[in-house]
């Protein structure tokens, strides 16, 4: 897949000293879905309003389908839509007013089909003549998106899209982006759910203080950063785990009734057979076993306490 949003060398230093973003280096795929992940204060937000143009950067370049956000704004800001985290819509005009009113500010020409076929994806179709101060804030929310989605962009920006809303909306937000992204849009996701990215994204970066630490496909981050790990229920306690095997690097619960085998998947064959071999030359023997494996929110949590 080609790059769509380039992303070199960006800088942004506030007139306080506050530096934001530290030489951010980025290339997003056409059609991908991104998850960026980030605490809070991560600088998240201020590269979206910089690709978005709502942030002038202090250096570097962006570019949006090979338009560059500052030379050739109107083409690169035409092919964006953000959804930012604020639901910030005019309380007194109806859903098909302010979404139709949002093509329009893009210079496109009235399209009363697409407006219909977004807000039927969005399940707005019934609330179309309904002012917008008289939605839940579920309802606002896609209305948020509809807006965003209303000039047809080729890259859709979902800063905290979920935030607020019930389970059952969130599911029904990911059916919508990935809907989305089997017709070519590119969704860039910034989240607080873990479980969000983990079920959504294609790759996840992760950005801490204002640097992009990681990029990776989410399967390959899993395989590299994730660990599993074999728990043995011990019919009888034991008080220290015997030398013969040390090593295996097993931790012996408090309890003394759960010895913990943690290991690369890679490995893990050999790696089993080689500490059931020892359990057993070592007389120890256990009742049950099971295993369990890194959530991508152990493996982030990790990663921003600055763990291996």
């Amino acid at each position: 897949m080609q790059d769509i949003l380039s992303v070199s060398n960006l800088s942004k230093t506030y007139a306080s000293g506050f530096s934001a973003l530290k030489n951010i280096n980025l290339a997003i795929r056409q059609g991908e879905i991104f998850a960026l992940l980030g605490p809070n204060g991560a600088g998240k937000t201020t590269l979206i309003s910089i690709i978005c143009g709502i942030v002038n950067p202090s250096s570097g370049t962006v570019l949006v389908d090979g338009h560059d956000i500052i030379r050739d704004y109107r083409a690169a800001r035409s092919l964006i839509g953000l959804v930012p985290q604020e639901l910030t819509t005019d309380a007194f005009e109806t859903v098909w007013s302010t979404v139709s009113f949002s093509r329009g500010l893009f210079g496109k020409p009235a399209n009363p089909a697409h407006i219909e076929k977004v807000l039927k994806a969005l399940s707005l179709w019934d609330k179309k003549d309904n002012k917008i101060m008289t939605l839940s804030g579920g309802m606002k929310r896609r209305v948020m998106i509809a807006k965003a989605l209303s000039h047809e962009p080729q890259i859709l920006f979902l800063d905290e899209p979920t935030a607020g809303v019930d389970v059952t909306l969130r599911r029904d937000m990911w059916e919508l982006v990935r809907g989305l992204r089997s017709t070519g849009v590119t969704i860039i996701l910034t989240t607080h759910y873990i479980d969000e990215a983990e079920e959504m994204a294609d790759r996840i970066g992760v950005i801490i203080k204002g640097e992009i630490i990681l990029v990776e496909g989410k399967t390959e981050l899993m395989h590299k950063l994730g660990k599993k790990q074999l728990v043995l229920q011990l019919p009888h306690a034991l008080t220290l785990v015997p030398a013969a095997l040390s090593a295996h690097d097993l931790q012996l619960s408090k309890d003394g009734c759960e010895l913990t085998y943690t290991y690369d998947a890679q490995g893990e064959r050999i790696g089993i057979a080689a500490l059931l071999k020892d359990l057993g030359d070592a007389g120890i023997q256990f009742k049950d076993l099971h295993t369990t494996q890194s959530s991508l929110e152990d493996i982030f949590v990790n990663l921003v306490e600055g763990k291996p």
